[in-house]
């Protein structure tokens, strides 16, 4: 208790927990409560210190990876920085990519190592819907990068994309097979709803502005299942345990689990359902 929005969890190797919280504080949670603030970190509305992930081979190289967003000269943008985390403190920071476009709502955020130990980050439209399509904005993607920031040579355009049309995808996790699922909202307000869970194709068209629900169009991927348009999910992070995909709801507050080798509405199970409020960030513990 006593923090302040905390939008990711890592478990470190000695089984300690770290958290981000959204303002800017890296907290360690044990006995000691260190907390680290992250200076650049600017929080406006959904955005601030957003993902965190540690390296493959964080007990050897310390490693550890912040998605944060900062404002400059009157703009808000992202990136992700790699810094070394001695077990308290950080340095020796890094960006590892930046300049992706940042806003008060739909940042993205999630950072995750691959099976293939390639970095994943999901970015946000930043309210640009058409940014989504344009396979050179990195804006409304999911990235795919080497642990120093350069470019896989199987990335599908020849930059960081790894898939796009993508509105605000906030998890991401791979099944027993390695292949990667993505938790995403649909737009809300008026006609809210049509969040999804999408099984990602590399180079993949995910449909929006220009698809949602159970729309298709050629060229463009459908989710796997959507919460429909009279609920809403806004789901947060994403983990896969024994071929089950759990996923967090922010306005939804609900845990939601589906399994994945039987993905219907009717087979979504829903726990804690506004016994806790906005759940944003779950993680299988060691």
């Amino acid at each position: 208790q006593n923090l302040e929005t905390p939008w990711e969890i890592v478990f470190l190797p000695d089984g300690r927990m770290l958290v981000t919280e959204r303002p800017g504080t890296l907290t360690l949670i044990d006995a000691g409560g260190l907390r680290i603030p992250i200076a650049d970190a600017f929080e406006r509305g959904e955005s601030g210190l957003l993902g965190l992930a540690l390296h493959p081979d964080f007990a050897k190289n310390q490693w550890l990876y912040l998605y944060l967003t900062y404002e400059a000269n009157g703009d808000m943008l992202n990136k992700v920085e790699r810094y070394r985390f001695d077990g308290s403190t950080i340095s020796d920071g890094v960006v590892i990519i930046d300049n992706i476009p940042g806003a008060a709502n739909h940042d993205g955020g999630r950072i995750e190592f691959g099976p293939d130990t390639l970095l994943y980050i999901t970015t946000g439209d930043a309210g640009s819907g058409t940014s989504a399509q344009d396979i050179n904005s990195l804006a409304g993607k999911i990235l795919r990068l080497h642990d120093d920031g350069s470019i896989p040579e199987g990335n599908p355009f020849g930059n960081a994309v790894y898939s796009y049309g993508h509105r605000n995808p906030q998890g991401l996790a791979w099944d027993e097979q390695d292949l990667l699922w993505s938790t995403e909202h649909g737009p809300s307000g008026l006609g809210s709803g049509y969040d999804e869970l999408n099984l990602i194709e590399i180079g993949g068209n995910y449909g929006w502005p220009v698809i949602q629900g159970d729309q298709t169009q050629e060229g463009m991927i459908s989710p796997r299942l959507h919460s429909g348009g009279s609920e809403t999910w806004a789901p947060g992070d994403l983990e896969i345990v024994d071929g089950v995909a759990y996923f967090a709801g922010l306005r939804g507050s609900t845990l939601y689990s589906v399994s994945l080798d039987d993905i219907r509405p009717e087979t979504l199970q829903r726990y804690f359902a506004n016994e806790f409020g906005r759940l944003r960030a779950l993680r299988l513990g060691p």
